[in-house]
């Protein structure tokens, strides 16, 4: 795979047919002679984007790294730190985290059983590259790669070999102070990342501070055997305000002035939590009242173990511990749980001739302990009675299994299938406190088993010395997460437990071209079938988002990525994405009183999608001569208009953003100042205002026609919205010794 410095990476289908010699040096040390997670995929569309995108920039959020891909759209999410990241419309219609795709980093497993992962769980400065597979791919990572999986890299020992510090300052009270330490030698390799970074937000009451330890490390114990070494730990306070209506948002993007609801400001969302906690009388609280906020911990520890049984065969065995701890005062229903996982792989790599045979093994188990509250006036800490509990466990089983098979010397097979059995075993008990009677208790056991199964093919031919190409067939399925068991269409808790498993079959063809260093580019179609696809969507305000099954809808689009340097020390990226994604089979019933009507969906598109994004990126970095290493570049971002509802009728509109960056970046040797690399950026230029993140909200009916609400109607619905970041200067030094 060429390691390419693109802010549009092309596929990982290596450009170049001979490797770099860090490439050679990651096979020795790191990964062996075992097939690779993300780095070496062949057959299938796969971007990298390395370190030297973004370097030089505030990288505040993972996305200021994904976002480079073509086919991946970034929007916030809850909090200040977290992002929702979407591949080719996967998680689109998610308010939180990470869902439909598969997240790792440095090959260890970042999505716990249940499918979920969060973005804001370390620090992008920690990182040397990401690699973005797109398309399902379940026979090779198994659950929840309905889109594809993201692998991020954090830099190698060898690179940093001593000590950096860096600090980065911005607006809003930004701060991140940063330092990492790393170093090489024979036979071993470990780097060290630590970080702590705090802010009070544009919007009202969206103020953080979190800190991050990232490591990994390697060791060969002889000429056979070698194991690495990760551990991630990150804890964050987080306070958070509410998503707004449309209308709301109109009013009062950054929800100033809404300290209180008595005084609050037009505009400002608020919840309704009950005075003693129980049942009885409701008061309005805003975000700041009612100090809404996360107190989230993360630990992930693995280690990996292989061993070569001669020159053609590998054995890889891998543990990982996982454990998260949430203390989610964030609505009316506070949200307290401890989710710890253990994933165990092991997989055998055969390669012989111009043939490599995989096969393997894994097992991942969840062990689910989460309690729901009411909200109380009483602030941060204000728990009442308890709503529900869900106790159980989720677990995946399965083995996989791929071929990799070079015919000629321009055209390679590629073949592979992916086996699992899932069980979600859970049991909900759920309260309720009816006035003037005795509170309720019931229990609703929960034990749905899944059995899926997932075959790939592909092939991958270079038509000439400039031209490779690639087709490909492949599958992803993913269970449905275990709370969605219990929360009815009417956004409170019940039984939902007929959800089946959501289904994708995709095909997609690609063409990378090269002409010289200097301009290369990257085309691909993807055509995507669903069946039983799994949405959500917000019931209303103070009331829990509900899941349920599409029967049938179809999704397709274009990928375009364009890297041209015209001329020594510039450079023009860009990339450009299209998304039409639409219900193909699906009827949904609304009520209202007494009034109940099955709409039919059919052709809508599924909202939450972006149809259109685009990102072009033009720079100059000084290639020579004492100011080497000087530079900065122009950053242009659109998003097309979207809707956030099955009937299409409210409509998020279109923004396009502008960012401007100059640094100092020289390179080592260069003399003492080389030690010492320097930027300032601009974020949101013109000062765009704009939405960064829309829920989708489910459609209503007028109680007296019968008939759906209009989007007028649609757009008092609370819940839903975020407003994307102002104009924010940044400016950061990083020192190397």
């Amino acid at each position: 795979m060429s390691r390419l410095s693109l802010a549009v990476a092309i596929p990982a289908i290596a450009l170049s047919s001979v490797a770099s010699a860090q490439d050679r040096a990651d096979d020795i040390v790191i990964t062996g002679r075992a097939l690779s997670l993300t780095t070496k995929v062949t057959g299938q569309t796969v971007t990298t984007v390395d370190e030297a995108a973004f370097r030089n920039t505030p990288a505040t959020t993972i996305a200021d790294i994904v976002k480079l891909s073509p086919g991946v759209a970034v929007t916030q999410g809850n909090g200040p730190r977290d992002v929702i990241v979407s591949v080719r419309g996967s998680n689109a219609r998610n308010g939180f985290g990470a869902r439909n795709i598969q997240v790792f980093e440095d090959d260890f497993p970042v999505t716990q059983p249940d499918g979920l992962a969060r973005f804001d769980l370390t620090d992008p400065h920690a990182y040397g590259a990401v690699d973005i597979v797109r398309g399902p791919s379940s026979a090779r990572y198994g659950n929840y790669a309905l889109g594809g999986a993201v692998n991020f890299r954090t830099r190698r020992g060898r690179d940093i070999q001593g000590l950096e510090v860096g600090s980065d300052l911005g607006g809003d009270g930004y701060g991140n102070v940063y330092a990492t330490i790393g170093h090489a030698g024979r036979g071993y390799e470990y780097a060290v990342f630590g970080s702590f970074v705090g802010g009070d937000g544009a919007t009202g009451h969206t103020g953080y501070q979190t800190g991050t330890l990232n490591a990994y490390a390697t060791y060969a114990l002889g000429d056979r055997d070698r194991v690495a070494a990760k551990v991630i730990y990150n804890e964050g306070e987080f306070a958070l305000s509410t998503r707004l209506s449309y209308n709301q948002y109109l009013a009062n993007p950054y929800q100033q002035g809404c300290e209180r609801a008595a005084t609050a400001a037009s505009g400002c969302g608020t919840i309704s939590v009950l005075v003693n906690g129980v049942n009885g009388t409701r008061i309005a609280q805003t975000a700041a009242e009612g100090d809404l906020a996360r107190n989230d911990r993360r630990t992930i520890a693995g280690l990996r173990y292989e061993h070569d049984f001669g020159a053609d065969t590998t054995w890889r065995t891998q543990a990982t511990f996982d454990s998260r701890v949430v203390n989610q005062p964030t609505s009316a229903t506070p949200f307290k749980g401890t989710l710890d996982s253990y994933n165990l792989t092991s997989d055998v790599t055969h390669r012989t001739g111009g043939t490599t045979f995989f096969a393997g093994i894994f097992y991942n188990y969840l062990d689910n302990q989460s309690f729901s509250f009411n909200k109380t006036p009483a602030v941060r800490n204000g728990f009442g009675a308890p709503t529900q509990t869900v106790f159980g466990d989720i677990r995946n089983l399965g083995a996989r299994a791929r071929v990799e098979m070079t015919v000629t010397p321009t055209l390679e097979l590629i073949g592979g299938i992916g086996i699992e059995r899932s069980t979600i075993d859970v049991r909900q008990t759920a309260y309720a406190y009816p006035l003037n009677a005795s509170p309720t208790i019931t229990l609703i056991p929960a034990r749905r088993d899944f059995s899926n199964v997932a075959p790939e093919a592909a092939l991958f031919w270079q038509a000439l010395d400039a031209v490779r190409l690639h087709a490909r067939v492949g599958t992803g399925y993913g269970i449905p997460q275990a709370n969605s068991l219990f929360i009815t269409s009417a956004g409170v808790f019940g039984n939902n437990t007929a959800l089946r498993s959501q289904k994708n079959t995709g095909v997609d063809i690609g063409a990378e071209i090269a002409f010289g260093d200097h301009l290369t580019g990257e085309v691909t179609g993807y055509q995507e079938w669903f069946t039983d696809e799994l949405v959500s969507q917000s019931a209303g305000v103070n009331l829990l988002a509900y899941t349920s099954n599409v029967p049938k809808s179809l999704h397709r689009g274009v990928e375009v990525g364009v890297s041209w340097r015209p001329l020594p020390g510039t450079k023009i990226e860009a990339s450009y994405s299209y998304n039409d994604h639409h219900y193909t089979d699906f009827s949904e019933r609304l009520t209202a009183g007494t009034m109940s009507v099955v709409v039919d969906r059919d052709g809508k598109a599924i909202p939450g999608v972006f149809p259109t994004f685009v990102n072009a990126r033009a720079g100059y970095d000084q290639p020579r001569g004492a100011l080497t290493g000087l530079g900065g570049f122009v950053e242009v971002t659109y998003r097309d208009r979207y809707f956030i509802d099955n009937a299409n009728l409210l409509e998020i509109p279109a923004y396009t953003l502008v960012n401007a960056n100059l640094h100092y970046d020289p390179p080592k040797g260069a003399g003492w100042w080389s030690r010492i690399s320097l930027y300032a950026s601009v974020q949101n230029l013109f000062d765009r205002t704009y939405i960064g993140s829309a829920s989708v909200i489910a459609n209503s009916l007028n109680a007296a026609t019968g008939a759906q609400n209009p989007a007028v109607v649609l757009a008092n619905t609370t819940g839903s919205i975020y407003a994307g970041q102002p104009r924010t200067i940044y400016a950061g030094i990083k020192s190397r010794f």
